[in-house]
Formats: C-alpha cells, sequence, structure tokens
C-alpha cells in the first residue's frame, strides 16, 4: 500500500482547526457543516464578506465531494465508507484553507488535471467567461452539474485552485484539492 489517509488527515488537522471531519459524505453532513462553520465564523466576528465567501467556497466543495467520490474502492483494504471524504478547514497565515479529499479512480486524473490546469491558467475576467458559457451552453450531467464548481470557487476565491494525487495502490488515488480564502 502507498498513501496512508489517516495518517494524513492527522498531519493536516493540526494547528488553527476551525472544522476537521473524515468519513461519509452524505447531504445531511453538508448541511451539518454549513450551520456548524456558520456559527464558528460568528462567534469569531469573521467579516461578513470573508463569511460569505467560505460559505460558498465549502458548498460547491462539499458538493464536489458528494457527487464526485468513487462508491466503490476495489483493492481499497482499510475500513472506509464507501463515500469517504475528508475535509479540514484552517485558518492560516490570516487566511482560511479549506482541504477536501477523496479516492479517485486513476482513469480520472489526467481529465481532472486538465481541468484545473486549465481554471489555474485563466485570468479573472475569462473564469468570468467560462462561467457564463457553462452557465448558458452545458448540460447539467448525470452527477447534478456542468462543471460549473471548480470555476466557481476559482472565480470567487481569487486563487489559484491547488491539488496533488496521491498514489494509493494501481487503481487508485487519494485526490486533494486546497482553496484558499
Amino acid at each position: 500500500m502507498g498513501f496512508n489517509v489517516k495518517e494524513y488527515y492527522e498531519n493536516i488537522s493540526k494547528g488553527n482547526i476551525l472544522l476537521a471531519y473524515k468519513g461519509s459524505i452524505t447531504s445531511e453532513l453538508i448541511n451539518d457543516v454549513l450551520e456548524a462553520v456558520e456559527k464558528k465564523l460568528e462567534e469569531v466576528n469573521e467579516l461578513s464578506k470573508t463569511r460569505k465567501k467560505l460559505y460558498n467556497v465549502l458548498v460547491e466543495s462539499m458538493q464536489n465531494l458528494y457527487h464526485h467520490i468513487e462508491e466503490s474502492h476495489e483493492g481499497i483494504t482499510e475500513e472506509f465508507d464507501p463515500k469517504f471524504g475528508l475535509l479540514v478547514i484552517e485558518k492560516e497565515d490570516g487566511m482560511y484553507k479549506v482541504t477536501t479529499g477523496n479516492f479517485i479512480n486513476s482513469t480520472k486524473i489526467k481529465f481532472l488535471k486538465e481541468k484545473i490546469d486549465k481554471i489555474n491558467s485563466l485570468s479573472r475576467d475569462e473564469l468570468k467567461d467560462m462561467y457564463k458559457f457553462i452557465l448558458n451552453h452545458q448540460k447539467l450531467s448525470a452527477k447534478g452539474g456542468g462543471g460549473l464548481g471548480l470555476v466557481d470557487i476559482a472565480r470567487k476565491t481569487g486563487s489559484k485552485l491547488e491539488y496533488v494525487f496521491h498514489n494509493y495502490n494501481n487503481n487508485y488515488y487519494f485526490f486533494n484539492l486546497i482553496i484558499k480564502v
């Protein structure tokens, strides 16, 4: 076995953590996470603009996890739920860092990498144009989206999307998306 998910989670859930979760990603969990984070941000008197931006990023990133998680993990012997994912929200250097993680079939890596690299190469205006184009021309996929999530995150944060594919076994990688707000 290659990448150790539990060890990785333990390492990234240290520091100034607002929320850390690993387990099954459900629609109920999304609602619970959004409510908990909103409450914590209000308690620390975070600026309204920052709260709104972080909330929007969380909605998109949690929906991405929920809709795109691999439900079968052939060769993954650890006790992971079929819809296993992780989420860590950390305050670091005056910014919030949202880290998500999930297993991805190795056959999907090239497409996802190219998509994120394309998004990262665009200017703010180009992202806006891409968002409008997708909104007006794409059909909704079977998983509910038309590819808007990552574009919307990049638009709202003004930051590049960071990502890592950790080799887990021959068929699967553990995909991490890191978003700074």
